[in-house]
């Protein structure tokens, strides 16, 4: 095993690990974790797009957005965060009509500030949220692991050859299939049931975290980065390793949003109660 790998592993394995304690802690501490991964995504985002050299004053739009949204989201006022994240996207785009760029210092806000409140609205304060966070970790991961392991394994057909040259349909299938097990294995732990949307909302939530890998990928050749940052020893930076995460946990939001209610329990809860039929 090389030293590359070795530091993957074993750096993966404590970020998860520190995940999931967050996760199971609920409240300000995933609020907290969530604040920290969008601000670190726009930050290599504002970087690989060079957008503090491009378009300044956009720029600047674009962080004052960011840092009112992460305080809104520690304070748990959602609809706050989402007008500041708004406003901040569209302040970014109007600077960048009058001075010139700006669309990217925009697309940064909106990537990232959606991002970070996706996930903390998805997690929320009580037990229904865990539950739907794990349910995303569980299709999000495995349709990682096993796309990556398939896709080396099988090979064949490229999936996207101009954006991500290693990506396989055969990995694409595989880890699509795994996911939906996944989903449905946690559903399964967690209501005694199943029921058939289950399947079909991890599909959708596998096919968006791919989405999203895809997104970041086509991101990074078009600025020509290898990696979003270093922040993270074998990994690269953190839009690296949440770009399908983050897909997902949008994906989430918007479908707990617009399927029929299936709970009554208010807040954040019901939106959870809502993904997982609860």
């Amino acid at each position: 095993m090389s030293r590359e790998l070795r530091l993957r592993i074993v750096s993966g394995v404590i970020l998860g690990l520190l995940v999931l304690a967050a996760t199971w802690a609920g409240g300000l501490w995933f609020r907290s974790l969530a604040v920290l991964i969008m601000v670190l995504m726009h930050y290599e985002f504002s970087t690989i797009s060079n957008a503090r050299t491009k378009a300044p004053l956009a720029n600047a739009i674009g962080w004052m957005a960011i840092l009112a949204t992460a305080g809104f989201i520690l304070a748990y006022l959602p609809q706050m965060a989402l007008a500041a994240i708004l406003i901040g996207g569209l302040g970014a785009i109007i600077a960048g009509i009058m001075r010139g760029g700006g669309l990217w210092s925009a697309t940064a806000v909106f990537y990232a500030g959606l991002s970070g409140l996706a996930l903390a609205e998805i997690r929320g304060e009580g037990h229904f949220g865990l539950f739907a966070m794990l349910f995303v970790f569980a299709i999000v991961w495995a349709t990682d692991i096993l796309a990556y392991f398939f896709g080396r394994a099988l090979g064949g057909p490229k999936l996207a050859p101009s954006i991500s040259p290693g990506k396989t349909w055969s990995g694409a299938i595989f880890g699509t299939a795994a996911g939906v097990g996944a989903g449905v294995g946690v559903a399964l732990i967690v209501r005694q049931g199943g029921g058939m949307m289950i399947p079909l909302i991890a599909l959708l939530l596998s096919i968006a975290s791919q989405i999203g890998d895809l997104f970041e990928s086509w991101l990074k050749r078009r600025f020509g980065a290898k990696d979003s940052s270093r922040l993270i020893p074998g990994h690269g930076g953190v839009m690296d390793r949440v770009d399908g995460l983050v897909f997902a946990a949008f994906a989430a939001f918007l479908l707990a949003n617009l399927l029929p209610f299936a709970g009554q329990t208010g807040g954040v809860d019901e939106l959870a109660a809502r993904l997982l039929g609860l």
